[in-house]
């Protein structure tokens, strides 16, 4: 259901998949067999056992956002009356405003990116954890290109790693991004992410063509593996690491991921008076009120701010 009719992402099917065969474990510890007995005061009961194996708020959300769409599934095919997890009250998350490097924190990673620190890349790099350091700093070009359209274009990992050839419209200084639910959405390729890209192509074109994938050069994917194995497109894992491993080799937090940089587009758009709804448009929000929370975010720095510094504070 979740993947046909919602369009939902590999990821979620699995996840939600996994919520699901889990509650069903629960219920037959409890002998409901039956699945339309199943009252709410039970799902509250699944919840507490959650709670009391030491999972958090977000993770029992999580677990009841999954047997509320199974329910919703369930009653839509006739299996059962109702759904019963529409009366279980989601918990209460605490709000979380994710920190948010600076621009110039940014400009400084990008800056030395663009640079080409060959020679101190790798060296640093190992410093950083378990990374797979064939695939991390060995390619500059492509490493740029993936902080420039993260931070540059404000797009999710998801959606870097799935851009292909034609989805770069250079005529309109563009990029057709498939978003969550499989909803499109056009982004502006910038000044400096377009010059980034542009520096890339020689490079995989010339790696494509050496692994015999001449015919993936103006079709395939824009990021690819180094190695250029199975359909050549980089992960989101291997996204997050040479995220992570750059960021900290340049001095960043060590808390610092791909949406991290999306966080910082949304950010700095805003403080420097970008309309929240133009925001929402690039971002690909469904809702405004997500999009409302880098307005908090800028709030709470602002307050952090005077707080450091005010003498009255």
């Amino acid at each position: 259901m979740l993947g046909h009719e919602r369009g939902a992402s590999e990821h979620t099917v699995r996840a939600y998949a996994r919520e699901v065969t889990n509650f069903v474990v629960y219920l037959e510890k409890k002998e409901l067999v039956d699945i339309g007995t199943v009252e709410h005061l039970d799902i509250r009961g699944y919840l507490g056992e959650l709670y009391a194996r030491g999972l958090t708020k977000a993770s029992a959300a999580r677990a009841l956002a999954a047997v509320r769409s199974w329910f919703k599934w369930l009653a839509k095919e006739g299996h059962v009356k109702q759904n019963p997890a529409l009366l279980v009250s989601t918990p209460k998350l605490p709000k979380h405003l994710p920190r948010v490097p600076s621009a110039e924190e940014v400009n400084r990673v990008l800056n030395s990116l663009e640079e080409r620190e060959k020679a101190a890349g790798p060296a640093k790099l190992r410093k950083a954890g378990d990374v797979d350091q064939e695939e991390v700093a060995a390619w500059p070009e492509r490493d740029r290109v993936i902080f420039e359209l993260l931070y540059g274009c404000g797009i999710r990992n998801s959606e870097l790693v799935g851009i292909n050839m034609a989805d770069i419209q250079w005529a309109n200084e563009a990029i057709l991004v498939k978003g969550k639910g499989k909803k499109e959405r056009y982004v502006p390729l910038g000044g400096e992410a377009a010059e980034a890209v542009r520096m890339l192509l020689p490079v995989r074109e010339a790696k494509l063509r050496a692994a015999g994938k001449g015919g993936m050069v103006d079709t395939g994917p824009l990021v690819t593996n180094l190695r250029m194995r199975g359909n050549c497109r980089l992960t989101t894992r291997s996204v997050g690491r040479i995220v992570k491993a750059i960021a900290q080799s340049r001095g960043l937090p060590a808390d610092v991921h791909p949406h991290t940089l999306r966080h910082a587009f949304g950010t700095h758009m805003l403080e420097e008076g970008a309309d929240l709804r133009a925001i929402q448009e690039m971002l690909g929000h469904e809702r405004l009120s997500t999009t409302q929370r880098y307005t908090q975010l800028t709030v709470g720095q602002v307050q952090r701010v005077y707080d450091e510094t005010h003498p009255r504070a």
